[in-house]
């Protein structure tokens, strides 16, 4: 297999506390239920510890469960519905298109992945799901009507990391797991570890955002900036050496992330240019 005259970079991104500033759920549903955020996350973690059960389980269950005691639909076309009205932060929307132009401008391919412990229908529903290549993230079974009926793909710390490693071998489809501890050499992978940035504002992030950083990539810590203890717990990962870079949430072009990335950009690029340089003159040595 030849090496791609162009470097491709990929950007996977968390969801909640990283694009945006809350739970996808506090968005319409949990207020559909009757229940304040407060509330739900309270009774999430009652079941959790009661159990001794998977957090991500648990609020899918739950889900489940309060819809069906006020009688609501909880169908991929509600759960979408509900992902309309979403926040983000702010320049999230515009972020996409400015990045993928730099990359562009520059001669790298730029793609863009979410890897979530929220739901991929609600993610589906938010105006910047078409930017994604592939939305990796919790999904339900759901009845021949349509109706979720059960978690389908429970997405925790752990199963996080495993996604990253789909994302370098090039699979896009949870079926496919099998796939991901097959052996295939470092060339025939699409996105090298060395070519990922990791955007993450929470602990469902930091093994994500550790392995990233160890095998070569970048990591980045994102806050939300008008909270105090999400800025504490960002620089706390930075201190720890779990991270490469600590952002404001603001990815408005010339703001700190804006040149976080496009200087990482930059590295890859040069570093990606280089690398073919010694490959071609290695070659000029295998022919004498």
């Amino acid at each position: 297999m030849t090496r791609p005259k162009k470097a491709t970079v990929a950007l996977i991104y968390d969801f909640d506390g990283t694009l945006s500033p809350g739970n996808m759920q506090e968005y319409g549903f949990i207020q559909a239920t009757g229940l304040d955020a407060n509330t739900f996350w309270e009774k999430n973690t009652k079941m959790k510890e009661a159990q001794d059960a998977s957090e991500i389980l648990c609020y899918m269950k739950l889900m489940i469960s309060e819809a069906s005691h006020k009688g609501l639909l909880l169908t991929k076309n509600s759960l979408k519905d509900y992902g309309k009205n979403v926040e983000l932060f702010k320049g999230v929307k515009e972020w996409f298109a400015l990045i993928n132009k730099y990359g562009s401008d520059n001669g790298i391919v730029i793609e863009h992945y979410i890897n979530s412990s929220g739901l991929k229908e609600i993610i589906e529903g938010t105006p910047i799901a078409k930017e994604f290549k592939h939305i990796y993230a919790c999904s339900f079974f759901y009845s021949p009507e349509g109706k979720a009926e059960w978690p389908a793909v429970a997405v925790d710390f752990t199963a996080k990391t495993q996604f990253l490693f789909m994302i370098n071998k090039g699979i896009r489809y949870v079926k496919d797991n099998k796939k991901v501890n097959e052996f295939k050499p470092d060339i025939e992978r699409p996105i090298p570890f060395r070519h990922m940035i990791y955007f993450g504002d929470g602990e469902t992030d930091v093994p994500c955002m550790k392995l990233i950083k160890q095998q070569g990539g970048r990591s980045i810590a994102v806050y939300n900036p008008s909270k105090r203890a999400k800025k504490a717990a960002a620089e706390k990962l930075i201190a720890e050496n779990r991270v490469n870079f600590v952002c404001p949430a603001d990815y408005s072009e010339g703001k700190e992330i804006y040149k976080v990335v496009t200087t990482i950009i930059d590295k890859i690029k040069s570093d990606y240019e280089f690398k073919k340089l010694l490959l071609a003159h290695e070659k000029k040595g295998e022919k004498l």
